[in-house]
């Protein structure tokens, strides 16, 4: 713990701190005006866990990275100032956020059955939710960026998803998500497995294929299962 904290503190010069500390407190103030104070800081919370993921993932690699900037009702992300020099890399980066932030839900949700908390309980299925619809497999996701170890190709099977996602709740967010999804879901399209880019970046051997297609179906099932759990547990019975 003291190791993760004095990398997290190497790594954030002062005005970069103000920086996340003011986006995130803009954020707590925007949504506690819809939610109240109490389920925005949790929220807020949770995405501040999920961006740490990403940023001492990409740390441990050796990335330039800077630290994560919130905008309310959008989310919040983490600079790269340094790309991934190859797809292992990226799915490395790509799977910390929704892992850690899987972990983050799961203390919420645990703590809420400890205590009989229906707060932490909704704080926690936003948590599993937000990973969750994270893991759609179409870059800018993370999903995206880890599925993209196996082949961009696997991008075309989250434009499916977003559409139905799209026609069961319409949201000038997702249609926002679809404009910035559309030029890669054209590489998908356009991808060879002969081309210079697949003999490079892409170029990923088959035993880290399957690694990050194991982590990557364990963590979806175990995101949707505990989502729906938590979801039938805060819906009143009929």
């Amino acid at each position: 713990m003291l190791k993760l904290l004095l990398l997290l503190l190497s790594g954030l010069k002062f005005g970069k701190l103000l920086t996340t500390g003011g986006t995130m407190l803009l954020s707590v103030l925007a949504y506690s005006w819809i939610y109240g104070w109490r389920y925005a800081l949790g929220f807020v919370a949770l995405l501040f866990v999920h961006e740490m993921g990403h940023y001492v993932a990409a740390r441990h690699k050796g990335l330039a990275v800077g630290a994560p900037t919130f905008i309310p009702f959008v989310g919040a992300w983490i600079e790269m100032k340094e790309l991934p020099h190859d797809a292992q890399t990226e799915a490395y980066v790509g799977l910390a956020g929704p892992l850690l932030g899987t972990v983050g839900a799961l203390a919420c949700y645990l703590l809420a059955r400890n205590n009989g908390s229906e707060l932490l309980l909704a704080i926690s299925y936003s948590g599993f939710f937000l990973n969750l619809f994270n893991l759609i497999p179409l870059s800018p996701f993370d999903g995206g960026r880890i599925t993209a170890v196996l082949s961009p190709r696997i991008w075309l099977l989250g434009v499916p998803m977003l559409m139905a996602l799209f026609v069961w709740r319409p949201s000038p967010m997702l249609f926002l998500i679809a404009l910035l999804a559309w030029p890669q879901v054209i590489k998908a399209w356009k991808y060879r497995h002969d081309s210079p880019e697949a003999q490079t970046y892409y170029a990923v051997p088959t035993a880290v294929k399957w690694e990050y297609g194991t982590y990557y179906v364990a963590l979806a099932a175990f995101l949707a299962v505990m989502t729906h759990d938590v979801h039938e547990m805060l819906t009143p019975p009929h």
